[in-house]
């Protein structure tokens, strides 16, 4: 059992999420070599979740549909359903938190929690356990847990057994249980980086961490970042879930309040589209999707009128979410004396990678 003085953090994430729910939609996919993912052209449809077989043809998330018929011709694509993936992330999350209150979700499929309170009426393994069967017994979905002192060390942790594992990471573990695994498991190095540091000669974890290799890396990687990654595989980084930092918003707005009351058609949409700039900036920062548009207008005697149109589909389409709040404006505008506009979006969802729409270095940035 790790040491008292030491935060105990979760990182609990569903396995193959999108394939799961597909299974449990349609269980006969349960014994079938597929994939979730895909448009109503094959030929720009990338794949969101391949699922335990597949993957065994080497068909993974990211791969174009095309691709992998390649690999596998008799491959099953079946589309996203992101209504029936939000119910069963809900069930997943409500669980969750009848073990604590210190959680983030880090997206749909994933969340962090702070068990060490709960700890100290119950060893973490067996809240694991119970967590990891209770998820399966009431809803099937497998997941995998990763127990560490450090959010970076958990999530590390999580992914080294799936599906349905349960790793223990202390600090003193680093060198023997990460150090032989690939440099490309390193959380946060990109596709981009760790191809070029395999080329220099650092294939492990365990050759990154070797100080004899810093001039090496500093070739392909700034100092900041090296020493950065350094302190997250130490676990010298982040033991406190900070629920505010990291939250991802149910909805997103903006509004305006003009010092003097506007009547002109043309200046009050003009100040309209200027929220939705903003509030588009922040749906793009957060990487997520919305449904729901809506726009929100307030004339002198404070009588506010809020429209809004749920589409078909979710989206990120600047064009589409600035077509929707003028035809909104055109619809529901009334000649008046305007005091304040806004705009918000709403039916937000994650983009269909459901990676973290930050990573634990640089999450700040979609505060701003």
């Amino acid at each position: 059992m790790m040491k008292k003085t030491a935060k105990i953090i979760f990182h609990i994430d569903l396995n193959a999420f999108f394939a799961t729910c597909a299974i449990l939609k349609e269980p006969y996919l349960k014994n079938k070599v597929f994939v979730v993912g895909g448009q109503s052209s094959y030929a720009r449809g990338v794949i969101s979740t391949a699922s335990y077989k597949a993957r065994k043809y080497g068909i993974n998330s990211g791969m174009s549909i095309v691709d992998a018929l390649r690999l596998y011709p008799r491959l099953l694509v079946v589309p996203v359903d992101f209504n029936h993936y939000r119910e069963m992330s809900n069930h997943f999350m409500s669980l969750l938190r009848e073990y604590t209150d210190i959680m983030i979700e880090g997206s749909i499929d994933e969340a962090y929690l702070d068990v060490t309170k709960k700890s100290e009426e119950m060893h973490p393994i067996k809240i694991a356990k119970e967590i990891q069967e209770r998820l399966m017994t009431l809803y099937k979905l497998p997941c995998s847990i990763g127990i560490a002192p450090t959010l970076f060390l958990a999530k590390m942790a999580s992914d080294m057994k799936k599906p349905l594992g349960i790793t223990i990471l202390r600090k003193r573990d680093v060198e023997q249980k990460l150090y032989p695994l690939d440099v490309s498991k390193i959380y946060g190095i990109g596709k981009q980086t760790y191809p070029k540091l395999i080329q220099l000669g650092i294939h492990t974890i365990g050759d990154f961490m070797n100080l004899d290799h810093q001039s090496t890396i500093l070739r392909v990687m700034s100092e900041s970042s090296y020493l950065n990654y350094r302190n997250h595989v130490l676990g010298n980084s982040s033991n406190t879930i900070d629920m505010e930092q990291y939250k991802i918003p149910k909805s997103i707005s903006a509004e305006t309040t003009f010092n003097v009351d506007i009547m002109e058609e043309k200046f009050i949409l003009e100040a309209l589209i200027d929220q939705l700039n903003q509030s588009y900036r922040r749906l793009k920062n957060y990487q997520m999707l919305t449904k729901t548009i809506g726009i929100k207008l307030r004339n002198k005697a404070f009588d506010t009128i809020t429209r809004s149109i749920t589409l078909d589909q979710y989206t990120d389409d600047v064009t589409i979410i600035k077509d929707q709040v003028e035809n909104l404006f055109e619809t529901y505008y009334e000649v008046d004396n305007y005091r304040l506009v806004g705009v918000h979006l709403s039916n937000l969802i994650l983009k269909s990678d459901v990676k973290l729409p930050f990573n634990l270095f640089t999450y700040e940035k979609f505060n701003a």
